[in-house]
């Protein structure tokens, strides 16, 4: 990762509980629970107690940052004020090195003893890091961490969630959760296609976008908690949210109709209006990946229907060119931009179906979900890091669910592609699972995030270690049950007030609704005759009214209509109505009507709730 460092100073990170007699104990057993499995546990006698007097003792910088983040976290979970000091270790105390010459341990690797004392080392900052993420699993049970040796090293460098945060826009706390539960895992790259609230291009800023304040205190928690967040922009397919309102730079057909979803790579301006975008979220994103999509260019088309495509790719390449040279050098030229300002180049699979005669820049990392033509096994000849990234880890909302316990069962582990299985994983970086908004009404955020929270303790078992540690897979969620969310995790199912009746107040405007909790943790808002508050209006984007302005209505009740669920958020003397699906609060016009709009554009209502 970006945030891996060697350091040559052994450092302690130590917490300190005062001396207790050893409890008896065989060295024998097995290893603690912890999600991803401990693989070489060697037990040990007595235990480690983690008491009132127990401090953390940080060495240089890198041991101090974290030092603090293990204390914040101490913290978060229920275990009090620990401080953070230097100094020398002492009976009781839990230390941890940063010992840059521990090669073995590699960048994220760490070594773990408990005994009167628990010690931790890595041979970088990130090693140290996940030790304490064990060390916070260990302590989930109880204050007591049996005595025992591991030495912990992931088997695959990239351990990864993907979101399209695309189109529908997804809350920065759902999003905070999941940064947090990657860390806890030790998952480490969080790959974000989403949309930045643009000043250089305001005629693309239609709602889903995100403020880049809001990026930045994202990225912020991910360097915190040493998850790379990965920017995508998909292109030059799946440019809608970009250049709907650009026709001069959308693809033309041979009937002359203009493409809204479609790049014109033979354009010099269209290539130009990507990397002006690349070069504006670098103001926010700090990491050194950019991913580019670069799939379904043709979806529902072929390149037949755009003859200019070849005509580019026999005037750049030669009368042997195919129109999949021109998507090729696109690539490759957003590679080099890419490259330019220090950052590597990921793509997805399925557009290299081997009818090009261009190759694809060396050192593109691709991201493997379709089986086409060119399997992992060639790319990974051809010199592309490739990540699995395969369709049966797909979360889709509203549509396919990967189904973990049977991806188990199989011990499935990232050697494992779509069309093809490798007998190595020399040449695969790793996996990661996908959450995608097909259906944007079909599922709420909260539904996801229960969908998805098997999948990803399963994704960090695989790729960290074994793919089956447990016999059964009940067992396995036994297992991950037992260590329960990260530290800081918050439920967002809470409902702030009781199911009941009441008169919701806002300035002059007053409505009676009884409000009743639903099962994934909103509300719904119904009148006495059996109408319930909903968004519906305006145009639709992947099933969902994302327009700002659209009107807010009261319509028949249905218990599966994700669009009357509303999340009650606090705010300055009552609360925010804020929609579950657009994720847009409820506004009130001057004239009394009620819409919705994001929270940057139109002041939110907020609503007093009286009991009835």
């Amino acid at each position: 990762m970006a945030w891996s460092r060697v350091v040559g100073v052994l450092v302690g990170l130590v917490l300190v509980a005062a001396p207790v007699p050893a409890v008896a104990r065989t060295a024998s057993g097995p290893p603690p629970t912890t999600v991803p499995a401990l693989s070489d546990w060697t037990p040990g006698q007595g235990s480690y107690l983690f008491g009132s007097g127990s401090r953390i003792v940080a060495g240089d910088q890198e041991a101090v940052d974290v030092a603090r983040t293990l204390a914040d976290d101490l913290r978060a979970a229920g275990h009090g004020s620990v401080p953070v000091v230097h100094g020398g270790a002492r009976t009781g105390d839990i230390v941890v090195g940063v010992d840059a010459s521990r090669a073995a341990l590699g960048a994220e690797g760490y070594e773990l003893r408990a005994d009167r004392r628990l010690s931790i080392t890595g041979r970088t900052g990130t090693g140290a890091f996940y030790g304490t993420r064990t060390l916070l699993q260990l302590l989930a049970r109880g204050d007591r961490v049996p005595a025992g040796h591991t030495v912990d090293v992931p088997r695959y460098a990239e351990r990864g969630v993907g979101v399209c945060a695309c189109y529908i826009h997804i809350s920065t706390e759902w999003l905070e959760n999941l940064v947090r539960d990657m860390a806890y895992h030790k998952l480490n790259q969080l790959l974000l296609e989403l949309k930045v609230k643009s000043d250089a291009h305001p005629e693309a800023n239609t709602w889903g976008y995100y403020t880049k304040d809001e990026i930045r205190r994202l990225v912020a928690l991910g360097e915190k908690y040493h998850v790379e967040i990965v920017p995508e922009i998909n292109s030059p397919g799946h440019m809608d949210p970009w250049i709907e309102n650009r026709p001069d730079l959308q693809l033309t057909d041979s009937d002359g109709r203009k493409q809204p979803s479609r790049l014109d790579i033979t354009t010099p301006e269209a290539f130009a209006h990507y990397t002006s975008l690349m070069d504006d979220y670098a103001e926010v994103f700090t990491s050194t990946s950019w991913h580019m999509g670069a799939d379904e260019y043709m979806l529902g088309s072929d390149f037949a229907r755009y003859p200019q495509v070849l005509a580019y790719a026999r005037q750049e390449y030669g009368a042997n060119a195919t129109p999949q040279d021109a998507f090729v050098d696109f690539v490759n030229r957003v590679h080099a931009h890419a490259a330019d300002r220090g950052r590597a180049l990921r793509i997805w699979n399925d557009g290299l179906t081997g009818a090009n005669t261009v190759p694809v820049a060396a050192g593109t990392t691709v991201e493997h979900w379709l089986d086409v033509a060119v399997k992992p096994s060639r790319l990974i000849a051809d010199g592309h890091p490739v990540m699995n990234a395969a369709y049966s880890l797909y979360l889709v909302r509203g549509g396919f669910h990967t189904n973990t316990r049977s991806l188990y069962e199989q011990d499935w582990d990232p050697r494992v592609f779509e069309g093809e299985r490798l007998s190595s994983s020399e040449g695969v970086t790793g996996a990661k699972i996908s959450l995608w908004p097909d259906n944007g009404r079909g599922e709420t955020e909260n539904e996801v995030a229960v969908a998805a929270d098997p999948a990803l303790r399963h994704l960090a078992q695989v790729t960290w270690g074994a793919a089956r540690p447990d016999p059964t897979y009940a067992e396995f969620t036994a297992r991950a049950s037992a260590i329960g969310h990260a530290p800081g995790w918050r439920d967002l199912t809470r409902v702030p007030v009781p199911d009941g009746t009441y008169a919701f107040r806002s300035g002059a405007t007053t409505a009676v609704y009884t409000l009743r909790r639903t099962p994934d943790g909103y509300v719904t808002l119904a009148t006495t005759t059996g109408r319930c508050l909903e968004t519906r209006g305006g145009r639709l984007t992947l099933n969902v009214p994302l327009e700002p302005g659209s009107a807010v209505t009261e319509e028949p009740c249905a218990a599966g209509n994700t669009l009357q669920r509303w999340q009650l958020e606090p705010a300055a003397g009552g609360y925010a109505l804020v929609n579950a699906i657009t994720r847009m609060a409820v506004h009130i016009t001057a004239d009394g009507r009620l819409t919705q709009y994001p929270p940057d554009q139109r002041p939110a209502a907020v609503w007093q709730p009286v009991s009835r």
